[in-house]
């Protein structure tokens, strides 16, 4: 197998119980009410999901995203802003006055920093973006930040946030990654693994995937980049119903 296996205590594949969903933003949920629906599901292990109003939290407040947030909060989920970094080049003020909508506007708990920088020289700067949203997280409960980097950044970015994404893409991609030797000195509640095109005759492969990498938040889906989809996560995966049961039931985080 081309998977690094983990080194250390709870560290492999033998933390299966840690093993949960984020979904990393559905469509509006006029266009996708099944799948906001299906977030509430009791017994769903999923840690948390992402709103994505228009690229962000939008221009005013949208009374449907405010409605699907909320039920996804009294079902105790947490929900994530989504705040594009746009690999950096994205006015630290134009994050900041996001990151204020969000809350103001439909309480989330935290954030995903899309499209994150991976480099050192940009950790000092996305570091001063961080501890500025804990800042504007202070009075929210359980305030959560996900660094949305979707390959292995510098191992400083692990010291500024909850969660890093160390792998997004595709199937093709994913069954033949190896996973950054440092990483073996976190948990997997660390790690954030977002795969899209999984046939549903290779999920098995990779949950072992993830687990043996030392992911406890995935999101697996059966959907592309195909003609007319330009987000394959904005829907659910044919299989839902299977990888849920697959990972097994759990409490929202």
């Amino acid at each position: 197998m081309p998977h690094l296996t983990r080194t250390g205590t709870g560290l492999s594949a033998t933390g299966a119980e840690r093993l949960g969903f984020g979904v990393p933003g559905y469509a509006h949920p006029l266009l996708a009410p099944v799948e906001w629906a299906e977030l509430t599901r009791p017994g769903t292990p999923l840690h948390w999901a992402v709103l994505n109003v228009a690229d962000g939290p939008g221009a005013r407040p949208d009374p449907h995203c405010l409605e699907a947030a909320g039920k996804l909060r009294n079902a105790g989920v947490r929900v994530l802003g989504h705040l594009d970094l746009r690999h950096g080049s994205r006015p630290f003020g134009e994050v900041v006055s996001d990151a204020h909508r969000f809350l103001d506007w439909y309480r989330v708990d935290g954030y995903l920093l899309d499209r994150c920088p991976t480099d050192r020289a940009d950790l000092a700067a996305v570091r001063r973006t961080t501890a500025t949203l804990e800042v504007v997280l202070e009075h929210a409960d359980g305030g959560h930040l996900v660094l949305g980097h979707g390959s292995h950044p510098h191992p400083g970015y692990a010291e500024i946030a909850d969660q890093l994404v160390t792998f997004s893409g595709p199937w093709a991609d994913y069954r033949w990654s190896q996973v950054a030797e440092w990483t073996a000195d976190h948990p997997p509640e660390r790690f954030v693994h977002l795969v899209h095109g999984v046939p549903r005759t290779h999920l098995d492969e990779a949950v072992r995937i993830a687990r043996w990498q030392g992911a406890g938040t995935i999101f697996f889906t059966d959907r592309t980049n195909g003609t007319g989809q330009t987000n394959p996560f904005a829907a659910l995966p044919g299989y839902w119903d299977e990888i849920v049961s697959q990972i097994g039931p759990g409490v929202s985080e």
